[in-house]
């Protein structure tokens, strides 16, 4: 696989994952901004994850026969206005908008990645390749939210979207210049995509994708909350704070990723969510010493990339000739964990009147996802592909 490509893509996770991620850094300013509470600015990120999981699928279902080099440019495109958008935000519903538009072409955009990626490199360097992309949220994390907190802090917030589009826009130049065309795959009737909801081992995949990034959700939608209240940083450290968390997702979406090709995806999931309901369980015990906290933050953060890369080479191999349908349905869990886990980290801090707990209920969320992919993985003893549709309706 040309490396050009693969970075390429890696750069547009980026770019939709710091549009993602940056309103929960800048959560109090644009509260503060918009005159609203943090609560209910919080559920600007429910929004995007909604759109991000209802529009996904649909819009992956209704392209399926789209070449795919088309399609990330389209995906790119709508991202581009959506961010643009924002800049002409002045009310709450008009940015609600702006983020439904950037959550739909966000989640096409990184659906059809996955997709690509997997469908231009060796079985055994699925996960590699995988990491890399995911890469794009780790530095997400260590560039792009601190970047975005930093000028919002100097100027005003709405200069990281603007930033973002034109970044956008020199991406789609480089797309246009070097990714191939790929032809797409024959659609899949509604009947075999309710395959996806009602086969044992796949329904429980999802569910397991929807209550681990619920609980991520719970304590990371007001992580800069946390940081400032809880453990009494300043909002100026947050971004070096937020620096080093993001070192710890690079790190663990690489490691996590040549893990994964290594040791197998199982291993590498049960290992992983140990870490992160271990370290969640302990962080609310050891706030009176930040320096302990912040520590078990990162490890959460490692865990948590080193995670992923297994969890998308998982769905890939549970049924390779529907890869791209099982990555869009995932993501769609992904998105619909993360907007009810902001509703709850919401809901738990009006009724506690504090975030501290928060990290609790994380944890609670997290056990009952890994109980469901233990019981998956019972189920699927023997490893074999889940066919969705017939193998001679795949393109090769």
């Amino acid at each position: 696989m040309n490396c050009t490509i693969l970075y390429l893509l890696t750069i547009g996770v980026f770019l939709t994952a710091t549009s993602e991620l940056i309103v929960g850094g800048i959560l109090p300013i644009i509260a503060d901004d918009l005159q609203l509470s943090v609560a209910l600015a919080g559920q600007l990120i429910t929004a995007f994850s909604l759109a991000y999981a209802i529009g996904t699928p649909i819009v992956v279902t209704l392209t399926s026969r789209m070449e795919r080099k088309k399609l990330l440019i389209g995906s790119l495109l709508a991202f581009i206005f959506g961010c643009l958008f924002a800049l002409w935000c002045s009310q709450f519903l008009v940015l609600i908008g702006s983020r439904i538009l950037t959550g739909v072409s966000a989640g096409v955009f990184l659906v059809v990645s996955f997709s690509t990626v997997s469908r231009l490199v060796a079985p055994d360097k699925i996960g590699s390749a995988i990491g890399t992309l995911i890469l794009g949220f780790s530095t997400a994390i260590v560039l792009g939210i601190p970047l975005g907190i930093t000028l919002s802090g100097w100027m005003n917030w709405k200069l990281t979207f603007l930033l973002l589009a034109i970044a956008g826009f020199f991406l789609l130049l480089g797309l246009f210049r070097f990714l191939p065309r790929m032809e797409g795959s024959p659609p899949v009737s509604f009947k075999r995509q309710l395959q996806l909801l009602t086969h044992p081992i796949l329904l429980l995949t999802f569910l397991f994708t929807y209550f681990r990034e619920s609980g991520i959700s719970i304590l990371n939608s007001y992580v800069t909350p946390y940081l400032v209240e809880i453990l009494h940083f300043g909002v100026s450290q947050t971004s070096v704070i937020m620096f080093i968390f993001g070192l710890f997702g690079i790190a663990g979406s690489r490691i996590g990723g040549h893990a994964t090709d290594k040791w197998g995806s199982k291993r590498i999931i049960v290992f992983s969510m140990l870490v992160l309901v271990l370290a969640l369980t302990l962080l609310p015990l050891v706030t009176v010493t930040p320096v302990v906290a912040i520590a078990l933050l990162a490890l959460m953060m490692g865990g948590l990339f080193f995670l992923s890369p297994a969890v998308q080479t998982s769905l890939i191999q549970l049924s390779p000739p529907s890869a791209e349908l099982l990555l869009s349905v995932n993501t769609s869990f992904i998105q619909l964990g993360l907007a009810s886990g902001a509703a709850i980290g919401g809901v738990l801090i009006h009724s506690t009147s504090t975030v501290a707990y928060n990290p609790w209920g994380s944890a609670l969320s997290l056990v009952i996802g890994a109980s469901l992919g233990l019981v998956s993985f019972a189920l699927n003893k023997q490893q074999q592909p889940i066919l969705l549709q017939k193998q001679k309706s795949v393109q090769p």
